[in-house]
């Protein structure tokens, strides 16, 4: 898969001399809504299940500009083009009935789209040969609301932000709490035909926050449901449409079943998860060693999954209290200096973020399953983002940087999949 991210990397040379010029009218809606003939159910908050259901991708606030109205999201997304969308199984969960939803962001809904039985469900789409009781999750990609903006190099977005989505189910989750398993072993082709998204709308990963009904065997079920279009305007892209059949096929895939154990307050940790917000600067201002080490210890944490990859975590220290400046791996110290700066240019001069902030992170890969190690990367955004703000700072994504300069920085010859700023 080497081939497709070597296409889509950014360089000093390419990014002024392939400028993305937007064409306005073609910009893509950010929302997928079905008809009215479906049965939808508005989530009341007070309900512990639809709270938990709003707190992985519900709407927190709204902009007004003289453009138009600009909603704000849990979950963030590169460029607020949130090109992902959630449907789920539920299946013994009380205070909702069993079937198959899609949850539709902008009413702040769930939207019955097929009712499943005792005997049928999603389960097998997933590798589960019994009936799960809770919840089972399908994170998708309307590919073209981000490629309107990004080009080619919107896949990276698609699964970077889709993995922030499945981090927000895992944050989410913790209120209640309950273990999320990733499952990147769905059967992509057979779900993508039977929700009818017709080459416009992809799945990438599920989650599963459910267990297993003994001596409850299930057989798939059957359906098609019709097109719905989910962008307004559609460009279709060859090389983002071959990069994603090329890579639908996990091989060697290691399981990790060592669930990860966070410390957070509930109730503190809900309001952080609802206040999430992109930092759009910093004020140079000092974290503590022990808000960093504590960001760390998070960031390490196991992602319980059925096809783990190796990520490499390196962090930047520009400004924390008692720590050496430098290039740190995994906690590890390895480069002297100040390097903010450099890091604030190898962000395509994005200053106020990587050279302002405390510390900058670059994440990068080495492994094989480009879809499961790219959302991955996405995950440990996430949980940077929430460790970040329970602890009081600031974080933001940035998927653009000159990938081999960052290799050169680094020191290796990985993937780069996604630099991080945190600070006051």
């Amino acid at each position: 898969m080497f081939w497709y991210h070597n296409m889509t990397k950014h360089s000093y040379n390419s990014v002024r001399t392939n400028p993305n010029r937007l064409s306005w009218e073609d910009q893509p809606s950010t929302y997928k809504n079905y008809p009215e003939s479906y049965a939808k159910y508005k989530l009341d908050l007070e309900k512990e299940e639809d709270n938990f259901l709003y707190h992985i991708a519900g709407l927190t606030a709204k902009k007004t500009y003289p453009s138009g109205e600009y909603y704000l999201r849990i979950n963030p997304s590169a460029g607020a083009l949130y090109p992902n969308e959630l449907y789920f199984q539920v299946r013994g969960v009380e205070g909702i009935e069993d079937g198959i939803y899609h949850y539709e962001v902008r009413s702040s809904s769930i939207t019955l789209l097929q009712k499943i039985t005792e005997e049928v469900g999603l389960e097998p789409y997933l590798g589960y040969a019994t009936a799960m009781k809770g919840y089972l999750f399908l994170v998708s990609a309307i590919y073209y609301r981000s490629s309107w903006k990004y080009k080619d190099r919107a896949f990276r977005y698609c699964l970077l932000d889709s993995g922030h989505l499945l981090g927000s189910i895992e944050a989410s989750a913790l209120l209640k709490p309950h273990a999320v398993q990733i499952v990147y072993n769905i059967e992509r082709e057979k779900l993508n035909h039977m929700f009818g998204f017709e080459e416009h709308e992809w799945f990438l990963a599920g989650a599963s926050m459910a267990v297993p009904m003994q001596d409850k065997e299930i057989r798939a079920i059957e359906f098609e449901l019709p097109y719905v279009d989910g962008s307004r305007t559609f460009e279709a892209n060859p090389l983002i449409e071959e990069a994603y059949e090329e890579t639908s096929i996990l091989e060697r895939c290691k399981k990790v079943i060592k669930a990860p154990k966070f410390t957070y307050n509930a109730q503190k940790l809900q309001e952080t998860i609802f206040s999430r917000r992109s930092q759009r600067g910093f004020q140079e201002g000092a974290i503590t060693k022990g808000q960093f080490n504590y960001i760390m210890e998070v960031l390490a944490k196991p992602v319980l999954s059925d096809c783990d990859e190796e990520v490499s975590i390196y962090a930047v220290v520009n400004r924390v209290l008692d720590m050496p400046l430098g290039l740190y791996k995994e906690g590890e110290y390895i480069k002297y200096g100040d390097l903010a700066k450099q890091a604030g240019y190898l962000c395509l001069e994005q200053y106020s973020l990587s050279s302002a902030g405390a510390v900058a992170f670059f994440l990068t890969s080495k492994a094989k399953n480009y879809q499961a190690l790219y959302q991955k990367a996405g995950i440990i955004g996430q949980r940077l983002y929430i460790a970040s703000l329970y602890l009081g700072l600031g974080c933001s994504g940035i998927g653009a940087y000159y990938d081999d300069e960052v290799n050169t920085f680094v020191g290796n010859d990985e993937m780069v999949l996604y630099a991080l700023a945190i600070g006051k």
